[in-house]
């Protein structure tokens, strides 16, 4: 197939988002990107929904970007704020490739400052997930109210074995054709038509035809000797991120904490939501039934439904 990045317009495909999920269609929402620089000149861009200060802030995972989070706000429908985590999306690639939750987070910590200082929670998912377990310590005053889907520090190379399979596939597809068939094969809990979409806002096309990712492919901690899928060399350490030292932030922060798990494909353990609990007995926790690890594309009604539990939860 060809036409589909010059067709491409991020704020063209709200409503087929709505008429998927059976969100009634009030017509195109409000929504504007923005971008911040930090003090190393690099750009973290987001979307603004809406047209008040965002009440919610969204992080998605690794290998996703902000986009991932649009049927979730159209089903919420209230001033919000989706940011690109830096090396994906529209968010400027690091040149030491650092995407670890605790090398993020000052960038992000900038961004929620410059745009949504008074937002009543702020959700992750997966590596957005850890890195808002990593913002709820160091900057408690960002984070109110903390939401977290499918991913706690127990999160390891094991768990998360089918998504690590995934992204160190090829780097290079030779049409868009090849790289929609390869997402569809890993995501059984998502159509077709919403992983279309999802591919056009995080897949571009090159000069010579072919299409490649939208995020920085660092391949260097998904084999066990260091080496990418491809063969190369890549920058970044050389071995798969140890979250574990994240159980600690998990402690520190005092913030409500709603976990939510999913299902099957969940890349947490029982012993994980055991170990959440012990260190913060009042946690409350849900499997949505028949989502996969991205909560967001699989379910994303029933999540909206449980964020908006969160964002009424009470802060003590």
């Amino acid at each position: 197939m060809t036409g589909y990045d010059e067709l491409y317009d991020e704020f063209s495909m709200f409503a087929d988002n709505a008429t998927e999920a059976g969100i009634e269609w009030r017509g195109p929402p409000v929504v504007e990107r923005r971008s911040v620089s930090g003090p190393d000149g690099l750009l973290v861009s987001g979307l603004h929904w809406g047209d008040a200060p965002p009440e919610l802030v969204l992080l998605h995972g690794g290998a996703q970007n902000a986009h991932t989070w649009d049927t979730v706000a159209l089903a919420l429908d209230i001033p919000l704020l989706a940011i690109d985590l830096p090396g994906h999306g529209h968010s400027d690639w690091r040149p030491d490739h650092d995407y670890t939750p605790q090398g993020m987070s000052a960038a992000l910590a900038r961004a929620i400052d410059a745009w949504a200082p008074d937002a009543a929670a702020v959700v992750g998912m997966s590596l957005g997930g850890l890195t808002a377990i990593s913002l709820a310590a160091d900057r408690p005053d960002l984070v109110r109210r903390l939401g977290i889907v499918d991913v706690t520090p127990g999160t390891d190379r094991a768990k998360a074995e089918p998504i690590i399979e995934f992204l160190s596939g090829p780097e290079f597809f030779d049409d868009f054709d090849g790289i929609m068939a390869r997402t569809v094969e890993f995501n059984p809990n998502r159509t077709e038509a919403s992983l279309r979409r999802g591919v056009l806002h995080n897949a571009r096309r090159l000069d010579d035809g072919r299409w490649t990712w939208r995020y920085d492919l660092v391949r260097g901690w998904k084999s066990a000797d260091g080496d990418g899928a491809d063969g190369r060399n890549a920058p970044g350490p050389p071995e798969s991120p140890d979250f574990a030292p994240l159980w600690e932030s998990v402690s520190a922060s005092a913030c409500p904490v709603h976990l939510w798990l999913g299902g099957a494909q969940s890349v947490v353990g029982a012993e994980d939501v055991e170990e959440f609990r012990r260190r913060r007995p009042e946690v409350s926790v849900t499997t949505v039934e028949g989502a996969g690890h991205s909560v967001q594309g699989s379910r994303p009604v029933e999540l909206a439904g449980l964020i908006s539990d969160l964002l009424a939860a009470d802060t003590g």
